[in-house]
């Protein structure tokens, strides 16, 4: 219930309790005629009362129309900041002033006027005739409660820190009604009051703005990440930008800042413009690269498709060919092409791998089958070939060097009578023959070694100097002994050993060569 409400609902009960008065009766002093003569009043203003009913005041006319508080409906939907909203404390009962401190503030003279007792003076507030005195102070008095029950409202929303607007009007409100001087009570205290409320709520308007400013700044600073994420991500090189990650992320930007706008604190038109333009220009950015990158690509999938086209064309038309050797080949090179061609989409470059691999898998079947019939006829070789090498492989170890010889050829003309084998045995086969065939010839290297003119006048030659040398040093070893020099004995002793070493050892090559 608003203020005016409660000032409301308390006339209307005192009008149920008592019988309705003159148009005239109970004018305050600030209202917009003079207070009327006790005689007037009686004889033109008041009509007679009704039996068992008290006449009713008449409420003062208001000078002007005058501002009504704030609604708890403007409260509750004015905007608020993400902070949590304190709890409001229970609303203290309304206060209420009893006659005997009203007479403390006023007084009554002859026919219900009333005067207010303020700085040592006196002002008329209003007339309520025909009623007691009482009465006629309790109605007025009633009208200071109707304001001091606004004021402890307004202290207790103080208090609990509500959101502030309004409430200096509501301040200047009631002090405006105060000053009208049109009730009963301690006026001076309640405008005291209402100074105290002034400062606090300048106070709470100061924390409330300050508040207010963080959030605007972190909202700012939120907006502001918003947008430099946006530009970063326009900012990158489209060749190395994951495409599909970044469109998600920049929608995703563009969500929050939808979001922002919608529940987010204002942050001023020129802040919000300005950022909104940075992030359009970056969001505009970020969609022609994508544009451009996606026409290249499509694009160059074009050309990988025209190139990769071609080179299946060769393939298909290789995949009957029955020249084995050249047709390997050929593929061979196409496969290297291939490996070196620009890859187009993945999902047309697997279709296009399937074809190119379907025509060699047709060549390469074929030829496997043509050496699969050929393998078949070269079995019975294969015999012929597997008890050749067996009889090849008696001739080892080789101690008759020309009948090893001998064998061996015999060996070798049968081989080639015997024909082709199959290409899976082929390397085995012609290895073991092989093995034999090094055996015979390292055997004859030997041999030549052995009988060779050079080697054998080499030897002989060696063999005396090797003997002229020895006879020398026996010379010196006995002139040592003789002269008993224990230095030169040794020397001529070692030498000597040494040559006789060598001379062992040419001798046994030479019987060797012999």
């Amino acid at each position: 219930m608003t203020d005016s409400q409660q000032s409301d609902e308390t006339a209307t009960d005192l009008t149920e309790t008592a019988a309705p008065a003159a148009d005239g009766a109970g004018i305050d002093a600030a209202g917009a005629q003079e207070p009327a003569a006790p005689e007037e009043a009686a004889a033109a203003e008041t009509p007679a009362p009704e039996p068992a009913a008290a006449p009713a005041p008449a409420p003062a006319p208001a000078p002007g129309p005058r501002p009504s508080a704030p609604s708890p409906a403007a409260f509750a939907s004015r905007p608020k900041p993400a902070a949590a909203a304190p709890v409001a404390a229970p609303v203290p009962a309304a206060p209420s002033t009893s006659v005997a401190e009203a007479a403390k503030w006023a007084r009554v003279e002859g026919d219900g006027h009333v005067f207010l007792k303020i700085d040592d003076g006196e002002h008329l507030v209003g007339q309520y005739p025909g009623v007691s005195d009482d009465e006629a102070l309790a109605y007025f008095a009633r009208k200071y409660d109707d304001v001091l029950a606004q004021i402890v409202l307004l202290e207790q929303r103080v208090s609990s820190k509500a959101p502030s607007t309004d409430m200096q009007k509501t301040v200047t409100h009631l002090r405006e009604q105060l000053a009208e001087r049109n009730m009963v009570g301690d006026l001076r205290a309640a405008e005291a009051r209402l100074d105290q409320l002034a400062g606090q709520i300048t106070e709470l308007e100061k924390a409330e703005k300050a508040e207010h400013d963080a959030v605007r700044a972190s909202e700012l600073a939120a907006r502001e990440a918003i947008v430099a994420e946006a530009e970063q991500i326009s900012g990158q090189d489209p060749a190395q930008t994951q495409w599909k990650t970044s469109s998600a992320r920049m929608n995703e930007l563009f969500e929050n800042w939808k979001a922002a706008q919608k529940s987010g604190v204002r942050l001023g038109r020129s802040n919000e413009d300005a950022l909104w333009k940075r992030f359009r220009a970056a969001r505009t950015v970020f969609d022609r690269h994508r544009r451009a990158y996606f026409s290249q690509l499509d694009s160059n999938n074009s050309a990988a498709k025209a190139a990769k086209e071609k080179l299946i064309a060769e393939a298909e038309a290789l995949s009957t060919s029955t020249d084995w050797g050249f047709a390997a080949g050929e593929y061979r090179r196409l496969m290297d092409q291939w490996k070196a061609s620009p890859r187009a989409s993945r999902k047309d470059d697997d279709a296009l791998w399937a074809r190119f691999r379907a025509a060699q898998d047709v060549f390469f079947t074929n030829r496997q089958a043509a050496n699969d019939e050929i393998d078949q006829e070269y079995a019975a070789n294969l015999t012929v070939k597997e008890a050749l090498l067996a009889e090849a492989n008696e001739i080892l170890p080789v101690k008759d060097l020309a009948a090893a010889k001998k064998a061996l050829q015999s060996i070798r003309d049968r081989w080639e009578e015997a024909g082709k084998v199959p290409r899976a045995d082929m390397g085995r086969v012609e290895a073991g023959l092989r093995k034999v065939e090094d055996a015979v010839r390292h055997a004859e290297e030997e041999q030549w070694q052995r009988s060779n003119p050079e080697r054998k006048a080499r030897t002989n030659s060696a063999l005396s100097q090797l003997e002229s040398a020895i006879a020398g040093l026996q010379e010196d070893l006995a002139k040592a002994e003789q002269s008993g020099d224990q230095r030169k004995i040794k020397a001529a002793r070692e030498a000597l050993e040494a040559r006789q070493a060598w001379l062992d050892q040419i001798q046994r090559s030479a019987s060797e060569l012999a």
